[in-house]
């Protein structure tokens, strides 16, 4: 595993990041399990999560999951760099209920215990706040970490889905407190949805944030879906499936699928070493089901793809360009 230091910070992490949002709703607790040591064991350190994970009724699962993981007991804890999230309604028993979501000084103190008790830990490596609050002042909000912080309750916090204007507001905010303010910004980000590289990546780069893109596969649209169909005969479903039922977007993809056959490449590795050579980012989550889909991700961080391949990838998926240019002159 190749390492790399999260944003601006001293925390040294994997190019790969373990997302969990599986874990719960379609991975049992023992395949999660399963999945985590092969991880760890692979030299994989930083995990995702957030606490609405297990979705619904079961808002908060995937986190015990990730705890009861670490009540096993051995050296997982001290390895693994935890990240979490706070954003999404939390209230009792699965209800909305005011001060039970958003970025208030409340809540975000309300969410970390719970997510601490439910993780089974006694820190949070990485807080993130899962979306922008417009109703609640970064003073607010930075007032509450700092309390967390002196706590010893978290010792990083980033974001997730921040526009690039509230990167620098957040931070500038942070800075006038004294304070290190956001060291990562969690984004949508991969070769079919390049708008990240207008503002995000480079309000990231400007702060020192490390950029952490999620869906990199796209909702798998990047995983060779149109060589499965073919193949296995499966048809493609959900996002991906609505993707391709546009022509053009399904020219581009069965372009990109032509690319990966002809320098013998495997898509979604393709996708995932893409992204390792962007400017700013630690490293793409994957989201892997089965210990098998993790192997796949880990042999993307050994994929070097030359500048003849990267130019063809360009070709087939044109990024926006820079800023103001992109859109002016």
């Amino acid at each position: 595993m190749k390492y790399t230091q999260l944003g601006r910070t001293g925390l040294k992490v994997s190019r790969l990041v373990l997302g969990t949002m599986n874990f719960g709703p379609q991975t049992d607790e023992t395949t999660s399990h399963t999945v985590m040591d092969a991880a760890l064991d692979a030299g994989l350190n930083f995990f995702d999560t957030a606490n609405v994970y297990g979705w619904g009724e079961n808002k908060g699962r995937t986190e015990e999951i990730i705890g009861s993981w670490f009540a096993k007991g051995g050296d997982r804890r001290d390895k693994t760099v935890l990240a979490t999230k706070v954003y999404g309604n939390m209230g009792p028993d699965g209800e909305p209920w005011p001060n039970h979501d958003r970025l208030s000084a409340l809540n975000i103190r309300r969410a970390v215990d719970a997510s601490l008790k439910r993780l089974r830990t006694d820190r949070i490596d990485l807080y993130q706040f899962h979306h922008v609050d417009r109703r609640t002042p970064f003073e607010e909000i930075w007032q509450a970490v700092d309390v967390l912080i002196q706590q010893g309750k978290i010792l990083y916090a980033g974001s997730s889905n921040f526009p690039g204007y509230k990167i620098a507001q957040a931070n500038e905010t942070a800075a006038r407190r004294g304070m290190l303010g956001l060291v990562s910004e969690q984004c949508l980000y991969n070769l079919a949805e390049r708008r990240a590289e207008m503002e995000v990546v480079p309000a990231a780069q400007e702060y020192g944030l490390g950029v952490i893109p999620w869906s990199p596969l796209h909702g798998g649209l990047l995983g060779g879906v149109i060589r499965k169909e073919a193949e296995d005969g499966r048809r493609t479903e959900g996002r991906s499936a609505a993707a391709l039922a546009n022509t053009a977007v399904r020219a581009q993809v069965q372009a990109y699928e032509d690319l990966c056959a002809k320098h013998g490449t495997e898509p979604g590795e393709t996708a995932l070493a893409w992204l390792l050579t962007r400017p700013g980012v630690t490293g793409p989550i994957v989201g892997p089901r089965t210990a098998e889909q993790l192997e796949s991700a880990l042999r993307a961080v050994e994929l070097e793809l030359d500048e003849e391949v990267l130019a063809e990838l360009d070709g087939i998926f044109p990024g926006p360009g820079p800023t103001p240019e992109a859109f002016a002159w």
